[in-house]
């Protein structure tokens, strides 16, 4: 089986081709943890987390790495602890914040499908290896101290811009005239800066006396070297993210080794619209992964909902959109619910694993789960090829995260969001509609009327139909959607 990706540095699709078989390295850009995770931030946890799953599906669990930072220090996380934790010391209100921040987020991305990175290093316990960096850095040439700050010479790397394919004469053209006075070039960045009274601190880099704390793009390059060396075969993230800080980190770590890569492949998810406008708190249309998970949306829907799109691709995140998702995974779990074995084999539907090895397609391999659910409807119970291929859904759905999808219930599922969370005594639904056939029956609409209104508005709709047999009347219920 071949992998081909999609590698933004080339901007061509070619087959996968890892650095070592056996230890198949990957970095992916994590979160800030100062807030809720959005919306946005599930869909490189979900893509990426997709990928991973194919990965040790085709090298093995024991052979794939995969590394998600946290970004611990930052000028967010300082206003979020200055504001919520007034009375404490910054750097104590800080480690609440982001203690609580990242547990928060691991419930999020857990209740989404997605599997622990191998690795989830924290900037903060990286500081050493951001100096060291640095230094070398300084040493090469390639950095400069001015000002108690560190910043990397941008025009001592000609191939800058590589990865974002813009020159550096045009990002000359397009940078501020208000740049520090302490700056070579407009362009440059920082790698280190002193830090402000109060703020978190270490003893800086370059026999600078003021201690400081790194600037962002350092943080990344530092952690990926850690854990996965100074060359690595895939750096995943946000289509956002390949200009300024993917470029810098590419900067930072090249210069700092002297190699011509950092990563062997560069990918990056599309942009995330809600209801077809950019997402913004000032607009309204700022969701958290919590608060649709509380709202009653299961994970797997929002997965599900997610993956519909190819990753490359924007995604226009609706509310149409995710309830179509769920009625579409409940044709889906009508033949995966309920059984009560484990597969008897691992493989994958071919053709799904197919459609994931190219670049991830999960539309298609989403269709092809469809076909073989048709294939599956030709086919009886006792066939053993039904259940060799039911085998195949399932093991499919594993690998895309998604799970058994047992006592999933579409109706209820988009009831609970509509009217909120409804719980049915089912004898006293059933005591009701006999309670309104009496009365049907007896002529008194007015009651009937009552009984099917008093039922509504506790979210349970009522279907009246005949009995092809005997002509009589019969209602059944349904959670209302």
């Amino acid at each position: 089986m071949s992998l081909r990706l999609y590698n933004t540095l080339t901007r061509t699709k070619a087959e996968f081709r890892p650095l070592d078989p056996a230890n198949v390295r990957m970095y992916v850009c994590g979160p800030t943890v100062y807030d809720f995770a959005h919306i946005g931030n599930a869909r490189p946890a979900i893509v990426f987390d997709v990928l991973f799953r194919l990965l040790r599906h085709v090298y093995g669990a024991d052979h794939v790495k995969y590394v998600r930072n946290i970004t611990d220090v930052d000028d967010k996380i300082n206003a979020r602890a200055a504001r919520d934790y007034p009375d404490l010391p910054l750097n104590e209100a800080i480690g609440k914040v982001t203690a609580l921040t990242e547990r928060q987020y691991h419930e999020d991305v857990d209740a989404l499908g997605c599997l622990r990175p191998t690795v989830e290093p924290r900037a903060t316990e990286h500081i050493g290896e951001m100096k060291a960096l640095i230094e070398k850095l300084v040493a090469g040439g390639h950095a400069y101290v001015a000002e108690d700050h560190v910043l990397f010479d941008v025009p001592s790397m000609p191939e800058y811009g590589k990865l974002a394919r813009r020159s550096l004469d045009e990002m000359q053209a397009g940078a501020r005239v208000d740049v520090a006075p302490y700056k070579k070039d407009a362009m440059d960045f920082v790698l280190w800066k002193p830090s402000k009274p109060g703020e978190p601190a270490w003893d800086s880099p370059c026999g600078i006396a003021a201690p400081g704390r790194p600037g962002w793009h350092i943080e990344c390059s530092a952690m990926a070297w850690k854990h996965l060396g100074e060359t690595f075969d895939i750096h995943g993230g946000g289509v956002d993210l390949v200009f300024p800080h993917h470029e810098n980190e590419v900067a930072q770590t090249c210069c700092a080794f002297h190699s011509e890569r950092m990563a062997q492949v560069w990918m990056h998810n599309g942009f995330l619209q809600v209801e077809g406008e950019k997402m913004s708190k000032s607009l309204g249309n700022f969701i958290t992964i919590r608060e649709l998970l509380e709202k009653g949306w299961p994970g797997e829907v929002l997965r599900f909902a997610m993956l519909k799109t190819h990753y490359r691709q924007p995604i226009n995140w609706t509310h149409k959109g995710i309830v179509e998702a769920t009625l579409e995974l409940q044709g889906i779990s009508n033949w995966t619910s309920g059984l009560d074995y484990e597969p008897i084999s691992s493989d994958v539907a071919p053709s799904v694993l197919d459609a994931l090895s190219d670049d991830l397609n999960t539309p298609k391999a989403f269709a092809e789960l469809h076909q073989l659910i048709g294939a599956l409807k030709s086919h009886s119970d006792a066939d053993k090829q039904q259940s060799d291929l039911l085998d195949q859904l399932r093991n499919s759905l594993r690998l895309l995260g998604i799970g058994d999808l047992d006592g999933f219930d579409a109706n209820r599922i988009i009831a609970t969001v509509t009217h909120g969370k409804i719980e049915v005594d089912e004898a006293e639904v059933s005591a009701l509609i006999a309670a309104r056939a009496a009365a049907r029956a007896s002529k008194d609409w007015a009651e009937a009327d009552r009984i099917r209104d008093d039922l509504a508005a506790k979210g349970i709709a009522l279907k009246d139909a005949k009995d092809p047999e005997t002509g009589e009347l019969v209602t059944t219920w349904e959670i209302a959607r």
